[in-house]
């Protein structure tokens, strides 16, 4: 059933649509429940941007996994690092959230304009162009959840710069990845997942 429904995904991709195409190997370990990290950066990022794109089933609903991802204020609980989510402006097209980043005993105020799909179950991010961050010089992506019978396939694609040389935090940016999945899995999920055949 999961692979049919990635398949038609796929297919059926626009621009910001997900998931980005898998290999038939890529396909068995989402199915078996493993998280997929892709080199892939989202749209519209630039040729020295780092990142990526993962790939995971969630047991829940999409409207179970959407109403987490639009629950900007507890953010906090799936963003590594991230230790406080304030929403500063909120129209029908665009939300601001204020995000303080903590690294060490350092800490930088981040903020991201928000475009949230509800339609299509989809919201991408950038940079508030007017308040410049410390710390990022680019940050773009965007979430995508898809039904898969009972359960749902999100996307979460990254891409981003920072102040910090690129081979200190090029590492850092799959882990990243993982664990921002891994954490919205832990929110998401109320019930045991189905065994997965490996």
């Amino acid at each position: 059933m999961l692979l049919s429904v990635l398949v038609v995904l796929t297919e059926a991709a626009g621009a910001w649509a997900a998931p980005p195409p898998l290999s038939a190997a890529q396909r068995q370990r989402l199915e078996a429940g493993d998280i997929v990290v892709l080199d892939t950066l989202p749209p519209g990022t630039s040729k020295s941007a780092l990142g990526g794109t993962a790939v995971a089933t969630v047991c829940a609903p999409v409207s179970a996994v959407w109403a987490i991802l639009i629950d900007w204020p507890n953010h906090t609980t799936i963003y590594p690092r991230i230790t406080r989510a304030e929403v500063t402006h909120a129209d029908p097209s665009r939300v601001r959230v204020h995000y303080t980043l903590g690294i060490g005993p350092f800490s930088f105020d981040i903020y991201m304009d928000k475009f949230p799909d509800a339609a299509h179950h989809r919201v991408r991010w950038r940079l508030a162009e007017d308040q410049p961050s410390r710390f990022f010089s680019e940050n773009s992506g965007y979430w995508q959840v898809d039904e898969a019978g009972a359960e749902s396939v999100v996307t979460y694609a990254v891409g981003t710069r920072t102040i910090a040389p690129d081979f200190l935090t090029r590492g850092s940016h799959r882990d990243s990845l993982i664990s921002t999945v891994e954490n919205l899995r832990r929110r998401a999920t109320k019930s045991p997942c189905p065994e997965r055949v490996r």
